[in-house]
């Protein structure tokens, strides 16, 4: 009798715990609304609040997402990382030329306000860099350090 209520309990507690992970507790509807508007076959979602928006972790077409919205439940940007074979070709042919000394360490694909960019992060012995492609497709310079 002991064991079949400290199983049931168990179970409750499971079952109330999962049901707050999945429907985002703590964060405000005008952010869930549009998060199931927005991605309505979104999987395995998972809700942060940072300082000033909200961060949804989410598969979608089994890739993992992320989706940042304002606390006024406005679309911000929304990211997935990459393989480089993933990248447009002119972008990838100008890596391969310019920066054939680097190894990539981190790449995603970033769309915000309509406009698709890519960040990637190259290193080397050296150096590790953080280079930006917006629009016409030419890689910036985003940012820059030095290894200890």
């Amino acid at each position: 009798m002991k064991k079949t209520i400290l199983i049931c309990a168990l179970v409750l507690v499971a079952g109330i715990s999962s049901s707050f992970a999945e429907n985002g507790a703590g964060i405000n509807s005008a952010v869930k609304t549009a998060f199931q508007r927005d991605f309505a076959n979104a999987r395995e979602v998972n809700w942060e609040t940072r300082y000033a928006f909200v961060k949804v972790t989410f598969s979608i077409e089994n890739q993992v997402a992320y989706a940042y919205y304002t606390m006024d439940g406005d679309l911000m940007a929304v990211t997935r990382n990459i393989l480089s074979n993933q990248l447009p070709v002119n972008r990838l042919v100008y890596l391969s030329k310019h920066f054939k000394d680097y190894w990539i360490s981190d790449l995603f694909e970033m769309n915000s306000n309509g406009e698709t960019s890519y960040y990637i992060t190259l290193e080397n012995a050296d150096n590790r860099m953080v280079l930006r492609s917006v629009g016409n497709g030419e890689w910036e310079l985003y940012k820059k350090e030095s290894k200890p």
